[in-house]
């Protein structure tokens, strides 16, 4: 009785798992196709309004003025865009999604490692190109983005994907892309729960932590030098960093660690390397500047940590870093990180409110983060010959007002818009005559 009642549970669960089951993947593109009358934000800082865009093979073939750019119309399938506006697909910095689908189904969790150092752990092949969350991305034009994973000291190798694959290997377009390592705190707060002072306290073992990591990276190149006589997969997953193939990201917040971190990565060698999270980035933006260290941005939507910030020292941060030409990204931290990765474009618009100019927020998840990833040369703004992944949107995509999306692509397959959650929306809507 209990073997068919674990049974029944089971063929419970699978019907449920597909009757809910994420959208088929777009097939490959097969007749070119031309976005006419819309004005273009090419994520650069350059728009170009009545427009047309031409995609052959998954490639943007022409782009341009559609008066002055001479078309054979009758050849291909035209999409009428007249008032409407197209954009690179957004780009996820520093995500974790297809890493988990629901946090308290220990199976479905693949964020993180056992151990303290693991750079050998690739986040790519515990992804999910499934994941029912990772579909909601797509109708705010959420089509590319990084997996990074999480917990200890080195907590991995991250990749970038596209959001509209069967599998892992048909989703990545850039494997193996950096290692991230989470610097250590110079200062914690006390455990309120268990009666502490949760005032900040300096971290007494902060040294300690910051030399068990340089003699890692010491160990990790001594070790790549030499005759390798013995494989140590960990050590030999770090030789993109000394040699310039892999970026290092660091997680890291205070101005002081940020600094530490930065003469860390110096020290060592590395050239690629970005500051993660960075909420005292504009403290230190002349050295992250002179040193030509990235910056992806803490999400916007989040309060100030310390007494004595501005109110609005989130919303600032952005213009802050960008005014002082340090090349910066936004990233969806935080609870409910994976959840909040859908309103990236609206943290984008958020700091439009707070100085920069509409392209330059924009730049801020498309092209300035295809810089920082090393994807380019294909994503991040739309060119002739560049990927055709991109959208279309009936008014500003960086307003959660006017975001709408028409149409969406990646490498020119058109993708469906559809998810559980408009599964949902549109069978409430027929039950309570709504439109």
């Amino acid at each position: 009785m209990k073997l068919l009642n674990k049974i029944n549970s089971v063929l419970f669960l699978l019907c449920i798992s597909l009757s809910f089951a994420q959208q088929t993947p777009a097939p490959e593109q097969t007749k070119d196709f031309a976005i006419v009358g819309a004005t273009v934000h090419v994520g650069n800082g350059d728009v170009i309004e009545n427009s047309i865009i031409v995609v052959s093979n998954g490639k943007i073939t022409t782009i341009g003025l559609a008066d002055s750019t001479p078309v054979t119309k009758q050849a291909i399938d035209i999409i009428d865009a007249k008032g409407k506006h197209v954009y690179p697909g957004f780009i996820v910095s520093n995500g974790t999604l297809g890493l988990v689908e629901v946090d308290a189904v220990k199976a479905s969790n693949d964020l993180s490692e056992m151990g303290t150092f693991n750079p050998h752990v690739r986040s790519i092949i515990a992804y999910n190109a499934e994941s029912k969350v990772i579909e909601s991305m797509r109708p705010n034009g959420v089509l590319l983005g990084q997996v990074v994973p999480r917990g200890g000291r080195i907590t991995g190798t991250s990749s970038i994907v596209q959001y509209d694959a069967w599998n892992w290997e048909d989703a990545a377009i850039k494997t193996d892309d950096g290692i991230h390592i989470n610097w250590p705190n110079g200062f914690s707060r006390g455990r309120w729960w268990l009666g502490e002072d949760p005032s900040l306290k300096p971290n007494k073992d902060y040294s300690k932590q910051v030399k068990e990591l340089t003699d890692y990276f010491n160990e990790a190149k001594s070790h790549n030098n030499g005759e390798k006589k013995e494989t140590n997969l960990p050590y030999e997953a770090m030789a993109g960093l000394f040699n310039g193939s892999k970026h290092l990201y660091i997680n890291a917040g205070d101005e002081k660690g940020i600094t530490d971190a930065v003469n860390f990565a110096k020290s060592q060698g590395v050239s690629k390397v970005t500051i993660v999270g960075g909420y005292q980035a504009s403290k230190v933006a002349n050295l992250l500047k002179q040193n030509n260290v990235s910056v992806m941005l803490q999400r916007v939507h989040t309060r100030p940590e310390l007494e004595d910030d501005d109110y609005d020292y989130t919303f600032k941060q952005a213009k802050a870093l960008v005014d002082a030409g340090v090349l910066v990204a936004l990233e969806p931290s935080g609870q409910m990180e994976r959840m909040n990765s859908r309103n990236l474009p609206f943290y984008a618009g958020t700091t439009v409110a707070y100085g920069l100019t509409n392209e330059q927020a924009l730049q801020l998840i498309t092209s300035n983060a295809a810089k920082i990833m090393g994807i380019d040369d294909m994503y991040g703004t739309l060119e002739k010959g560049k990927s055709a992944t991109l959208f279309i949107s009936e008014g500003d995509a960086l307003d959660m007002r006017t975001n709408l999306v028409t149409h969406a692509f990646i490498d020119g397959r058109s993708l469906s818009l559809e998810s559980h959650q408009t599964t949902l929306w549109k069978r409430y809507a027929e039950k309570y005559g709504q439109n």
